[in-house]
């Protein structure tokens, strides 16, 4: 993206240094010197454009990527955290059960 926007500054300046050195400019006659500023100075302004728009757009994507992983994350911390609990409250009922309830079994 950084290129592109250079690329698009460079082709801009040497559209404006042919501006300035028109009078002494002469090349064969298949691009005319206005024409070849317009060419030039329509491709710098859109790779500009692009670049800058690109660069944007990249951030916005970085950014929810990082977003996504986060949040993957804390899903799997959370998943953890459950069997955790699970498992500290399995043993919770393992320990506070007396001895005489496994010889009187209720009836269901």
């Amino acid at each position: 993206m950084k290129n592109l926007t250079f690329i698009g500054f460079l082709l801009l300046g040497l559209a404006f240094l042919l501006y300035y050195m028109l009078p002494q400019f002469s090349v064969v006659k298949l691009f005319e010197p206005i024409n070849l500023m317009g060419i030039l100075a329509g491709i710098g302004i859109g790779l500009i454009i692009g670049g800058i728009v690109g660069y944007v757009s990249k951030g916005a994507a970085l950014k929810q990527e990082e977003k996504r992983r986060e949040l993957k994350q804390l899903r799997i911390v959370n998943e953890d955290l459950e069997k955790q609990a699970a498992e500290l409250a399995k043993q919770q009922t393992v320990t506070y059960t007396s001895p005489d309830d496994n010889k009187n079994p209720p009836n269901y």
